[in-house]
C-alpha cells in the first residue's frame, strides 16, 4: 500500500490547483485523473468554447468591416482550422498542468481511483492508496432530459459539438442556459441557422431577468429563433418537439443540441467511504468543504455549490488551509460569473429579481454603455449594468451585459469582498476612456 498525506481524486481545475498548493506547503501529494489533465473546463467546457468565441468575435468583426474603411473585403470561413486551432489551445495547456503535476511533492496517477474505505482508494490494478485527507474533485456530466421520446442518436452534447469539425447548416439548442446561450451566439456568428427552446420564461435565470432580457434581444437581432416557456417531449430523427402556450410545434434542424445544464459525477464506490450524496445534490458538504467523513472533502462541481471552474480552484485552496489549520479570509459567497456571448454578460451577488424576492431592501443603480466613450469608440454600444447596494449602500450585486462585461463584474467582486460602498465606489478614480467608467457612473 501506498501512503501519502493527500489524494486528490480528479486533475480538473480543483484538483490541480489544490495540489499545486498542498505540495508548495509541504504535502506529499498523490493526484488520480483517468482522462486528460484539465477536466471538464479544459477539455469539453470552458477553454474550447472560449477559443470558438474568439472566432465568433472576429466574424462579428468582419461582418462590419466598412465601418472601419475596409471596402470590398473578401473572405472564406474555413471551420476545420477553427477546431485544430482549438486543438492546440488545449495541447498547449494540458502540457502546462502536466508539468504542473510533476513538480516536486505531487505524484499523477492516470487512472481512475474507487474508494475501499473512507481513506482508502484503488486503481484499476487493484494498487491500494491511503491518506489522511482525500479531496474528491471528479467535476460534473451533462444532464439528460426525461422526455416522452428519446433517441439518442437525435441529440448531442457540448463535447460533441467541440470536437465535430463538420459545421452543420441549422442547429437546435435545448436549453438557454450559459451553455446553450454561447453556442447560439458562435454557431449564428459561424453562419448557422440557430433555434432555441427554454422551459422558463428567460434565459440565462442567474442573470438579472432585465439584463438577460436585453442580451436575448440582440441575438434574436442577429437572426437567433428563441422559443421561451417551451417544454420539450420528444427528440427524435424527426426533430424536436415541444408544448408551447398548450400546443405543440417541431423544429427540424441538421444537429440538435442538449444544453440543460450539468449534473454531479458522483460514483457508487463513493458509499464504501461512507460519504453523504445523491445524483442531484453531489456530495453534501459544510463550509470548509469537509464531507461527513473527517478528513474527505469534496470540491468542485461534485458538491454542486457553485458549478464554476474559478469557485473549484478556491474551494479547493480553502480545503487545503482547513488541513492545515490554516485560516484564511476567501470569500466564497462572492462569486463572480461570465457568459461568453457576443455580447458578453457578467455577474455577481444578488440580482434585482432576487432581492424583490427575498424581500432585501435595496438601491439599483443602471448605466449604459451607449454614454460612454470608450464603447463607442469601439463600435460596441449595446450593453446595460445595474449595481445593487443595500440599505446601507454596500454594494451586494453587479449584472451587466455588453463588451467586456465579465471585468466590470470582476471588479464589482472585489469591491464587494471589501464590503465597499457605492458612495466609496464612485469617490475611486477610474482611467478615462475605458469601460470600467461604466461602473463609476453607475455608482455616481
Amino acid at each position: 500500500m501506498t501512503k501519502t498525506d493527500l489524494i486528490i481524486i480528479g486533475a480538473g481545475p480543483g484538483g490541480y490547483r489544490a495540489a499545486e498548493y498542498a505540495a508548495k506547503n509541504g504535502l506529499q501529494v498523490i493526484v488520480f485523473e483517468s482522462s486528460h489533465v484539465g477536466g471538464t473546463c479544459l477539455n469539453e467546457g470552458c477553454i474550447p468554447t472560449k477559443s470558438f468565441a474568439r472566432n465568433a468575435e472576429i466574424l462579428h468583426a468582419l461582418k462590419e468591416a466598412e465601418l472601419y474603411g475596409l471596402n470590398a473585403l473578401s473572405y472564406e470561413f474555413d471551420f476545420k482550422k477553427v477546431v485544430e486551432r482549438k486543438n492546440q489551445v488545449l495541447d498547449s495547456l494540458r502540457s502546462g498542468i502536466e508539468m504542473l503535476l510533476s513538480c516536486p511533492g505531487i505524484t499523477l496517477v492516470h487512472d481512475r481511483a474507487e474508494f475501499v474505505d473512507d481513506h482508502t482508494v484503488k486503481d484499476s490494478k487493484g494498487e491500494l492508496y491511503s491518506a489522511t485527507n482525500i479531496i474528491i474533485a471528479t467535476g460534473s456530466v451533462s444532464k439528460m432530459l426525461r422526455l416522452e421520446e428519446w433517441d439518442p442518436e437525435a441529440a448531442c452534447d457540448s463535447e460533441f459539438m467541440l470536437r465535430n469539425d463538420e459545421l452543420p447548416r441549422s442547429l437546435c439548442i435545448v436549453g438557454a442556459g450559459v451553455i446553450g446561450m454561447e453556442f447560439a451566439s458562435i454557431f449564428n456568428a459561424f453562419g448557422v441557422d440557430v433555434t432555441v427552446v427554454e422551459f422558463l420564461k428567460e434565459c440565462l435565470p442567474a442573470l438579472d431577468s432585465d439584463i438577460a432580457k436585453r442580451l436575448r434581444k440582440v441575438l434574436e437581432k442577429r437572426g437567433v429563433n428563441f422559443y421561451m416557456q417551451s417544454a420539450v417531449k420528444s427528440i427524435t430523427k424527426e426533430g424536436v418537439t415541444f408544448e408551447r402556450k398548450g400546443k405543440r410545434q417541431t423544429v427540424v434542424a441538421e444537429r440538435v443540441l442538449l444544453a440543460v445544464g450539468r449534473a454531479p459525477r458522483i460514483s457508487d464506490d463513493f458509499s464504501n467511504a461512507g460519504l453523504d450524496f445523491d445524483a442531484r445534490r453531489g456530495i453534501i458538504v459544510d463550509d470548509n468543504m469537509q464531507t461527513n467523513v473527517s478528513g474527505v472533502y469534496a470540491i468542485g462541481d461534485v458538491n454542486c455549490r457553485q458549478m464554476l471552474a474559478h469557485a473549484a480552484e478556491m474551494q479547493g485552496i480553502h480545503a487545503v488551509n482547513c488541513i492545515l489549520n490554516r485560516a484564511d479570509d476567501i470569500r466564497l459567497d462572492v462569486m463572480p460569473a461570465a457568459i461568453f456571448t457576443n455580447p458578453e454578460a457578467g455577474c455577481v451577488g444578488f440580482s434585482e429579481d432576487l432581492c424583490k424576492e427575498q424581500g432585501i431592501e435595496y438601491t439599483c443603480h443602471k448605466s449604459f454603455y451607449r454614454a460612454n466613450g470608450k464603447a463607442l469608440a469601439m463600435n460596441e454600444p449595446e450593453g446595460m449594468l445595474k449595481l445593487l447596494a443595500d440599505s446601507e449602500g454596500r454594494i451586494i450585486g453587479c449584472h451587466v451585459f455588453g463588451a467586456h462585461a465579465a471585468d466590470l463584474a470582476q471588479e464589482a467582486s472585489v469591491l464587494m469582498c471589501k464590503n465597499t460602498t457605492v458612495q466609496e465606489l464612485a469617490d475611486m478614480v477610474h482611467i478615462h476612456p475605458t469601460l470600467s467608467e461604466i461602473l463609476k457612473v453607475a455608482a455616481e
